[in-house]
């Protein structure tokens, strides 16, 4: 499908497999901190505490009430306090998930296949909302630079997905126009409404009973399916 010339992605849940790389990360991180043993708490347990935890500031640093500094502190110190755990730990813990993270590489199935197939025929790019610093290192890890011509982070753009912003950016930094241009991603909110507010066409890879607002122009449930899409 030759109407378009510039497929955009979103990277976490839509190549890079966040949930388990985070989980493994995390685990890892539990563990050396001794906290395995602490009696109180077990991992599943801490990462339920965790989830809505993080989620929540997150929403806050989208909307530009806190730092990411603030971010990556306060999810740790606040999930290590409601867990009674020792919260005074949280800087050394913070600072080595960022350290850690990056170095996790499992991708979803079938990126690598899909990459390879469509950048014979697209230019393709990143539009991610991660920190700067995880997103290039993680990537390069996995193997995920040479298939992208433009990674564009929200810090870069000075706005997340959805905003207007990130997109006008990532237009005009691709030389790409919203008629030509089609944006892959996992969330209904930040990756296909947000395009879709741009007039660009969204393909939406969700494999359960997430709904969206909008009908997006394609929705797959998984990701090599773009190579009966495009």
């Amino acid at each position: 499908m030759q109407q378009y010339k510039h497929l955009f992605f979103d990277l976490d849940r839509t190549l890079y497999d966040f949930d388990a790389n985070n989980r493994d990360t995390l685990s890892r991180l539990f563990r050396e901190f001794n906290f395995s043993d602490n009696g109180k708490v077990d991992f599943d347990t801490f990462m339920d505490v965790y989830r809505p935890i993080n989620l929540a500031l997150w929403e806050r640093y989208k909307r530009k009430e806190i730092s990411k500094e603030t971010l990556n502190l306060r999810r740790f110190a606040d999930t290590l306090k409601a867990c009674g755990l020792n919260e005074e730990v949280a800087g050394d813990f913070a600072g080595k998930y960022l350290e850690i993270s990056p170095s996790q590489n499992r991708l979803l199935p079938g990126t690598v296949t899909t990459l390879q197939y469509l950048s014979e025929s697209y230019d393709l790019h990143i539009i991610t909302n991660g920190f700067e610093e995880v997103q290039y290192p993680k990537m390069a890890r996995c193997g995920l630079m040479p298939f992208f011509r433009h990674i564009i982070t929200s810090e870069k753009a000075g706005a997340q997905k959805p905003a207007p912003e990130i997109f006008e950016y990532a237009l005009n930094l691709t030389g790409a126009s919203p008629e030509n241009s089609l944006m892959i991603g996992d969330d209904p909110v930040a990756d296909i409404e947000g395009a879709f507010r741009q007039g660009m066409d969204q393909v939406w890879l969700s494999a359960n009973d997430e709904v969206c607002t909008i009908t997006p122009t394609y929705r797959i449930a998984a990701l090599k399916e773009l190579m009966s899409i495009l």
